[in-house]
């Protein structure tokens, strides 16, 4: 476990790590290799984004074009020396979200609240003016984008479950509040991590285990089931 102190077996054991294994391709030999080459990737986004905004300005349909700009995951670019994602820590769950449309959304506007890529969905109905229906998950995000104020998500569930295989990542499932993060590799021998991402937003000090925080744990363990319990069944 040399290199992870305080983090458990089965984040040690994660086989995305830069440079560990001879059979990886060269830009996750190295970090230096990993980083020109995951740059590489984002300006050619951009340079792609830079065409569509020109074709939409040539046909003068840029402000009636509701324009999402986001990603489907995160990206370990070296902490903990480790590549890709599927692990539940900060680098591998944010991502960026930005909405261009002059019609509905002031320009400039920044909020701070939780957002899920299963708001994306109900977000374009609500732009287009169709109801959204009520089993599907996810918020529209026009009345946080307009600056408006009213209640959000506390809370939200994130679950990895391929395995065996894939970087050798153990199921794990979690909870991440506004300020604590609790992740559970629920196969034999479970194991945990608990941050408090205000003092602790690196994520560097697991706090499992403390007594001082056995209250918190129960609750957010608790808290976790109920989420996961609202999943629907894959053959309902």
């Amino acid at each position: 476990m040399k290199g992870y102190p305080g983090k458990p077996r089965c984040f040690a054991d994660a086989h995305n790590k830069i440079g560990t294994q001879s059979d990886l391709d060269d830009d996750v030999r190295s970090l230096e290799e990993l980083v020109k080459d995951y740059y590489a990737g984002l300006v050619a986004v951009d340079e792609n984004i830079g065409r569509l905004f020109q074709q939409l300005e040539k046909t003068k349909q840029m402000d009636e074009t509701a324009i999402f700009f986001t990603s489907d995951h995160g990206y370990f670019l070296g902490e903990w020396r480790l590549f890709d994602k599927r692990l539940m820590h900060e680098p591998s769950i944010r991502v960026p979200m930005m909405i261009r449309y002059p019609k509905e959304i002031p320009a400039g506007g920044v909020r701070k609240e939780m957002v899920l890529n299963i708001d994306i969905a109900p977000t374009m109905l609500d732009l287009a003016g169709v109801p959204v229906p009520e089993h599907m998950p996810g918020k529209s995000l026009v009345g946080l984008a307009k600056g408006e104020t009213a209640p959000w998500r506390k809370e939200w569930l994130y679950e990895y479950y391929e395995y065996p295989g894939w970087e050798n990542v153990r199921p794990n499932r979690g909870i991440r509040t506004e300020r604590y993060k609790l992740i559970h590799y629920y196969l034999e021998p479970q194991e945990f991590e608990l941050y408090d991402l205000a003092e602790d937003p690196a994520e560097i000090k697991n706090l499992y285990g403390n007594p001082q925080h056995a209250a918190l744990q129960r609750d957010l363990f608790a808290r976790m089931q109920t989420l996961h319990a609202q999943i629907p069944e894959k053959n309902a």
